[in-house]
């Protein structure tokens, strides 16, 4: 009797401790919501008291410039299809499926070449300076090589995004596959494993959780990139958009493609997270 009673007064797992990012008590998060809308309201009230200061719409234009030009670029007006002829979101698709597919090969690439540099050594010190100089490289100091290698077309664009997106892979996977618990992967050799057997049953599944923060990093990389990528016969595509109404000094739909890019952004981050919760359940556990 005494054993059963100690089994059913002991807290259960999910009780005795809750890992970080677990859902917070439904009044934390409407708190949180609040605190979020306030600060929303009040970058709203002081953009506009700003923009009505200066006086100056091609320096700050007003909130109502800006949704204007969010209705124009979103519909036919007088025969005119948007911007350049393309709807905004078709110009966000675009760049969209820019930043996709560099993404995956970026993330690809840098998932190889970070398990590679973190279970041979000799490879670390030969490619970690090389992974080091490329992710200190700003995008546009080897776009222009890109253009002249591979023309104006998508290809360059690609390349950029890839190239961007592979050094934090690389370097959070090999951190993470370098670190991996001793005595996990000492204990599987002691049972026979080898070593991919170690690195997919072990080393891999202890790493995951900074993988994935690079994975993010990465994404959030070649979003910032995709205006460089753009810069070069960009339209249709919400960079080209931007850098073309630069040029005509079109500071509100500079603004709105700063809007689209930032929002879709946080979308993007918010899916990844979520996916981060579902496939990695153990983060933060002990």
């Amino acid at each position: 009797m005494g054993v059963t009673t100690t089994l059913t007064t002991a807290p259960a797992p999910a009780e005795a401790g809750q890992r970080p990012g677990a859902l917070a008590p439904r009044g934390d998060r409407r708190r949180r919501v609040l605190l979020r809308l306030l600060s929303l309201a009040v970058l709203y009230v002081l953009w506009e008291i700003t923009a009505r200061v200066t006086e100056n719409p091609t320096f700050i234009p007003s909130p109502a410039a800006v949704w204007h030009q969010l209705i124009v670029t979103s519909t036919v007006h007088d025969g005119v299809r948007g911007y350049s002829g393309h709807l905004l979101i078709e110009h966000l698709g675009v760049s969209l499926r820019r930043i996709l597919i560099g993404s995956a090969i970026g993330v690809g690439v840098g998932l190889v070449a970070g398990v590679v540099m973190g279970t041979v050594s000799w490879i670390r010190v030969v490619a970690e300076p090389v992974v080091t100089f490329v992710r200190a490289l700003p995008p546009l100091a080897y776009f222009s090589l890109f253009i002249i290698w591979f023309g104006i077309d998508e290809t360059p664009k690609l390349w950029l995004l890839s190239i961007a997106a592979m050094p934090p892979v690389a370097v959070a996977t090999a951190s993470a596959v370098f670190s991996a618990p001793t005595g996990l992967v000492e204990a599987a050799r002691a049972l026979g494993a080898g070593r991919w057997e170690v690195t997919r049953d072990v080393v891999l599944p202890s790493a995951l959780p900074e993988i994935f923060t690079g994975i993010r990093l990465a994404v959030g990389i070649a979003y910032s990139s995709v205006v460089a990528a753009e810069t070069i016969n960009g339209v249709p595509g919400i960079g080209g958009m931007v850098r073309d109404a630069q040029r005509y000094s079109q500071t509100d739909v500079v603004v709105l493609g700063l809007f689209a890019i930032g929002l879709s952004g946080l979308l993007i981050d918010a899916l990844l997270r979520t996916a981060e919760n579902r496939l990695i359940p153990w983060r933060g556990r002990a």
